[in-house]
């Protein structure tokens, strides 16, 4: 065999490997879709479903332990601490059970909850610091609540549904509203520290911003539906920059990785390295449909899904896919929505002139099993939810 064989043999060898697909361990079935993302927690994984209920599964083997049901859908994640675990429903309540047993411990009601739009796909996250529990509501309001019993401490209200998770650092609470605006707490009195307007944009003037934030190093990180990424001085509220995403909505939680920020975009369907110092653009990867769940990284690679049915590990330095996992459902309905490039079918139009198109063509695109949850690794397994209502379990090398 002469060194030019040997090389293409070895060039093909390494493209199947990094483009294999794992199967699936197991993959444990909903009623309904499943946005939120995942939680493990020793043996257990914990995840809500459109199907309003709430699920604990063995990790190792797929099979249910206990559910609990609520009177709406479940598209929180939950929190966990010590033997309790925390979800929000739309149903307007957020719910403390044992995380053994599933037995309820304690609920708190909001003020009702709403969905802003089609688009306004998840739930607020509760998130707990020092014996607290912050979660956001479609009333318009962040609660600081006793999480040993559900005792309200204080509430702040703002003038749009607050469906963005809560991020907590140094004694503040961060988050954004669909009003525009973004908010800085006292995370002991709920007193308003700083709040900042986002830009607006002609189509889109009110800035609305529906998922969480992440803080580091002082400085606080959000997306908007007015086309911005946003970074600012968590101290002060001040801008420290803004990339202007034209065309995209930035839904997605950035994610911190060395020196990095990594984002998916909406309708511009790409994902994102910047300079986390000043938004400077290390690599985009162009995709063929949005991504709104945020991504996590595990030794230099970053794993996101995608409207589009798949879930992608991404190498965080060179922007370059090395390793992706396609649902069934994708696998079966992908010739509906795209040609054989992987680009739109002709007759696939993504905003119709009619809600009613926009809303079929919407139903379209979740029957390919979108992932819009954001993923968990676990003893080199990785878990998310799916639309096509499938907790997933995936081995991957």
């Amino acid at each position: 065999m002469n060194k030019k064989t040997l090389a293409l043999l070895l060039f093909f060898c390494t493209s199947s490997l990094l483009y294999a697909q794992d199967n699936a361990l197991w993959k444990f079935k909903t009623n309904d879709r499943v946005y939120a993302s995942p939680l493990v927690d020793g043996d257990l994984v914990y995840v809500g479903s459109g199907d309003h209920k709430f699920y604990a599964v063995n990790k190792k083997s797929g099979k249910k332990v206990w559910e609990f049901k609520t009177a709406g859908a479940v598209h929180s994640s939950p929190a966990v601490v010590d033997q309790n675990v925390y979800f929000g429903s739309a149903d307007g309540t957020l719910y403390a059970l044992n995380k053994q047993s599933g037995n309820l411990l304690w609920k708190f009601s909001a003020a009702g909850e709403k969905v802003y739009d089609l688009w306004d796909y998840y739930l607020s996250s509760p998130r707990i610091a020092e014996g607290t529990l912050y979660w956001g509501s479609g009333d318009g309001h962040l609660y600081a609540l006793e999480s040993s019993s559900g005792n309200l401490k204080w509430k702040f209200k703002t003038n749009g549904v607050v469906h963005a998770t809560p991020a907590i650092e140094d004694g503040r609470v961060y988050f954004g509203s669909f009003d525009g605006l973004f908010y800085a707490l006292n995370a002991g009195s709920g007193e308003l520290i700083w709040k900042f307007q986002t830009v607006g944009d002609t189509h889109f003037p009110k800035g609305e911003i529906q998922e969480g934030a992440v803080v580091k190093g002082g400085v606080v990180y959000f997306g908007s539906r007015d086309y911005n990424l946003y970074a600012l001085d968590a101290k002060t509220g001040r801008g420290r920059w803004n990339m202007k995403e034209r065309g995209s909505w930035v839904v997605a939680t950035p994610l911190i990785y060395k020196d990095r920020l990594y984002v998916g975009t909406s309708d511009t369907h790409a994902f994102y390295s910047l300079n986390k110092t000043d938004g400077e653009v290390q690599w985009k990867l162009p995709l063929n449909m949005r991504v709104y769940g945020a991504a996590i990284a595990h030794e230099d690679i970053l794993y996101f899904g995608c409207f589009n049915g798949k879930l992608y590990g991404v190498h965080s330095e060179t922007g370059k896919i090395v390793w992706e996992f396609q649902t069934e459902e994708s696998k079966k309905n992908y010739a509906s929505v795209y040609d054989e490039k992987g680009r739109f079918r002709k007759d696939f139009i993504l905003y119709g002139e009619t809600m009613e198109a926009v809303k079929s063509s919407e139903s379209k695109i979740h029957l390919l099993g979108s992932v819009l949850s954001r993923p968990v690794i676990d003893e080199e397994v990785i878990y998310f939810g799916s639309s096509d209502g499938y907790l997933y379990a995936v081995k991957f090398k």
